[in-house]
């Protein structure tokens, strides 16, 4: 199939309003052929490094050996891949795993599919928890938690919100405001559960620090609310620790992985609870059923992947990796915003989680002109950070990701395998970029969609 048959069909059966926005950033034009460690290669054998990561769901890169080894060895033994009648020794062991690298005592693990139904079922377990005289959840300005309608109600933007009519027993709080947090808690007493990233993903990278958890964490014993930490893209080492909550000495009640959970070869996502707080909310005969795993929640091959894909992490010491290539990698960006601070204002982020965020539009312009576009600085968010991405693509091989909320921000997540080597490609490429200067950039940009 070509890309020209790839392009009508996707306006035909998929979504012809995204193909506006693959257009504006070049990515129409690719077919991806296949997929190795840090590259994509296209139709054209093009290695394109990829420090995107599918928002964080490639720590192994593509197409790990030892995964597809695994996967292959399943298959060809005629393993079983759903054993709802029976108690599966994949689920069994998948689940002993998670338990066992999680700390505290967060040792009951639900497997499902997705970041969104992980969440969905840490809700759930965290609300049955709490009681009905506590049915109220808080939750934070700028949250995502997923499109499924029960976390899209605490996922904080109006855009995947749309007109849907979601559940109302919410608060929110900014994000990191541990003040803020204590008010609400103080005044409603019919709270019973706070969900929050630990690293805001869509937010732009947003972190709190680490006085800001161990205060939630007291607050919540205080008040008797649980909280739900959203590790669906910080977590599994990304940061640098398993958990980013393990950076702050602190334990929630309920965690959630998903994205690379699954290898980067398989669907799997994982709600881990507090044996305490799954047994009030599920731990009867009588109400055991109630959030049962999903048809295809623990599939065979799917846990067989996720547990060497855990066993790579740890053998591989991509953890490790992550910690000391992502402290590079900031060091890097950090020479980089002194030498264009016109041009990006901010750093920020830990381990392979990053977020560089570009000036408002007017700011980058000589001083003569900002007044001016500073009017339009509002309806030109993005536009900077979509050029730099466009182009580090078509001109330097090289994919980025961009963030939900503060569209200035771009979003590096590059598989926990990243080397240094791959670092200083990336570097070399924004710096020579950067270096054309702004001008040159939007009519390079310009010319790029037109041609």
């Amino acid at each position: 199939m070509d890309v020209a048959r790839m392009t009508d069909l996707f306006k035909a059966h998929m979504n012809p309003g995204q193909l506006h926005f693959m257009k504006l950033l070049g990515f129409h034009k690719i077919k991806v052929e296949r997929a190795e460690g840090m590259y994509y290669i296209d139709q054209t054998g093009r290695k394109i490094l990829d420090f995107f990561g599918g928002f964080g769901s490639l720590a192994f890169g593509h197409n790990h050996p030892r995964l597809l080894a695994a996967r292959q060895k399943f298959q060809e033994e005629n393993r079983h891949e759903i054993a709802i009648a029976f108690m599966s020794q994949y689920q069994a062991a998948l689940t002993h795993n998670l338990a066992a690298c999680s700390p505290g005592d967060l040792d009951m693990v639900f497997l499902g599919s997705s970041g969104s139904e992980a969440m969905e079922a840490a809700v759930k377990v965290a609300e049955r928890a709490a009681g009905p005289k506590k049915p109220k959840i808080v939750y934070a300005e700028n949250s995502f938690h997923g499109k499924t309608k029960g976390v899209l109600s605490i996922t904080d933007g109006s855009l995947y919100r749309g007109d849907f009519r979601l559940v109302d027993n919410t608060v929110r709080v900014p994000f990191g405001d541990i003040d803020a947090i204590e008010r609400a808690f103080r005044s409603d007493p019919a709270i019973g559960t706070i969900v929050l990233e630990t690293v805001q993903g869509g937010g732009g990278i947003i972190t709190a620090p680490t006085a800001f958890w161990q205060k939630l964490r007291a607050l919540c014993d205080r008040y008797g609310v649980l909280w739900v930490a959203d590790e669906v893209q910080c977590g599994y080492g990304r940061t640098g620790r398993f958990y980013a909550f393990e950076h702050h000495g602190v334990v929630p009640d309920v965690t959630a992985l998903a994205k690379s959970l699954g290898g980067g070869k398989t669907a799997m996502g994982a709600m881990i609870a507090r044996r305490e707080v799954f047994m009030k909310a599920y731990g009867t005969p009588k109400s055991a059923m109630i959030h049962a795993p999903a048809t295809f929640g623990g599939m065979g091959e799917a846990c067989i992947t996720s547990i060497e894909a855990l066993n790579v992490l740890y053998d591989e010491k991509l953890i490790e990796n992550a910690a000391d290539t992502g402290a590079y990698l900031l060091e890097r960006l950090e020479s980089l915003h002194a030498k264009y601070p016109k041009i990006i204002k901010d750093i920020r982020g830990q381990g392979l989680m990053v977020g560089l965020e570009f000036q408002d539009f007017s700011q980058t312009l000589p001083m003569v002109l900002r007044p001016m576009v500073a009017m339009l600085d509002d309806k030109l968010k993005g536009s900077l950070s979509g050029f730099v991405g466009a182009l580090l693509l078509r001109d330097y091989d090289v994919l980025v990701a961009f963030t939900e909320y503060n569209r200035n921000v771009i979003r590096l997540e590059p598989p926990l395998i990243c080397s240094r080597e791959n670092v200083d490609t990336f570097i070399a490429a924004l710096d020579a970029l950067l270096g054309r200067g702004i001008v040159a950039i939007v009519k390079d940009f310009v010319k790029s969609q037109m041609g």
